[in-house]
């Protein structure tokens, strides 16, 4: 911006075309003020926030209101993969990390962590070099007073998880999968709702899984789609994803070139050649199988953990509906299998909730899906 004003300023001419003059320069204007006006470059603010941020000398509020300025500078995806650059992401993790920051410090640390990582290949790839996922998890601990940490911890993680499978083989190696399991068991409900979805996204198949999926349980997919974008992670139940019509061969219609998607460098959609960069459906099925966390899924909806300040709450519907995504997406999607009991269980609680709300189609409005998904879920469960 700097830089464009003062062209304009140096080709400016008069009413007769003539060059105008330079002004003279003035010598009693305040830097500050000219940066107030015209505007600092984002890089600059990153690295005046980040130094005050490590600043262990300044007051705590000052500390804090840098990282939140920080974190809404790289809400912008450019200056997100700055950090890079910057080399800004070792001082960040070691803030997160150091016994000698504050509890609120290491809360606004996973906070621009989680922001800067989400929908993000690069910034992704550039933390993982760091192999955060232990710390990260360690945030989860019961140990952890403050429900607020805890949950921007999961933020973080599914940040850093979604569509990267090698952020997933780390959270395996470092026993990631029984952390989120107990936390599906938090005191508070929001953990427990963050974990849930969390899951949901790294189970959702992408094509080639699913049909893999379908072919090994003998059942027919319907036609594939054309698409090469990683799946969605929507919160409602995704049990059939759409088919794509094909044209008919004799036609001579092509799409126009407007209307033809644009597959941006630094996005999931760009890593389509490469489906083991975001693939996670895979190892995901295999811990919710061994690790259990099936059955606590289950357990979770079935015979809830109390919640609130003193316990007193039990049952949370945002709950109940991101753990039957989650088991839906296990059973219809995947033609996954439940042990007998588990099933009967769960069966046994979609039938007494669909004649409590009135039947699959006011059971399908309670949990926000389709009355066929409701349908699809009870046949998996015959």
């Amino acid at each position: 911006m700097q830089s464009l004003l003062r062209w304009g300023i140096e080709h400016s001419t008069d009413a007769n075309g003539n060059p105008t003059p330079p002004a003279e320069t003035r010598k009693d204007l305040d830097p500050a003020i000219i940066d107030e006006i015209l505007g600092r470059p984002d890089s600059e603010l990153l690295k005046e926030n980040l130094a005050i941020a490590l600043d262990e000398k300044r007051e705590l509020d000052d500390r804090l209101q840098a990282l939140d300025n920080f974190e809404m500078l790289i809400e912008h995806i450019d200056n997100a993969n700055d950090l890079e650059k910057l080399k800004m992401w070792e001082p960040l993790h070691n803030l997160l990390t150091s016994d000698s920051s504050d509890d609120e410090i290491k809360r606004l640390v996973l906070w621009i962590v989680g922001t800067a990582v989400q929908n993000n290949p690069s910034a992704q790839t550039s933390y993982l070099a760091l192999s955060p996922i232990p710390a990260l998890l360690s945030f989860l601990s019961p140990s952890i007073i403050s429900s607020k940490t805890r949950s921007k911890a999961v933020y973080a993680l599914s940040g850093l998880l979604k569509h990267n499978a090698a952020a997933v083989h780390q959270l395996h190696d470092a026993d990631g999968w029984e952390v989120l399991k107990s936390a599906l068991e938090d005191s508070d409900i929001t953990v427990r709702r963050k974990v849930a979805f969390l899951l949901n996204s790294l189970l959702i198949p992408n094509e080639s899984e699913q049909q893999a999926a379908a072919a090994a349980a003998a059942i027919p997919t319907l036609a594939p789609s054309t698409s090469n974008a990683p799946p969605s992670s929507a919160t409602s139940i995704m049990l059939h994803p759409s088919a794509t019509s094909s044209p008919d061969s004799t036609s001579t219609n092509v799409r126009p070139p407007e209307t033809v998607n644009v597959v941006h460098p630094n996005s999931h959609a760009s890593m389509s050649a490469d489906l083991g960069f975001f693939s996670t459906s895979a190892d995901t099925r295999k811990a919710l199988e061994e690790k259990g966390i099936l059955k606590t899924l289950i357990d979770g909806i079935v015979s809830p953990v109390p919640h609130g300040p003193d316990g007193e709450t039990e049952g949370d519907l945002d709950f109940e509906q991101k753990v039957i995504s989650v088991l839906s997406t296990y059973l219809v999607s995947l033609h996954g299998q439940l042990p007998a009991d588990q099933k009967a269980k769960l069966a046994r609680f979609v039938r007494e909730h669909s004649d409590q709300a009135g039947g699959d189609v006011h059971l399908g409005e309670k949990w926000g899906v389709a009355t066929e998904d409701i349908v699809s879920l009870g046949r998996a469960l015959t």
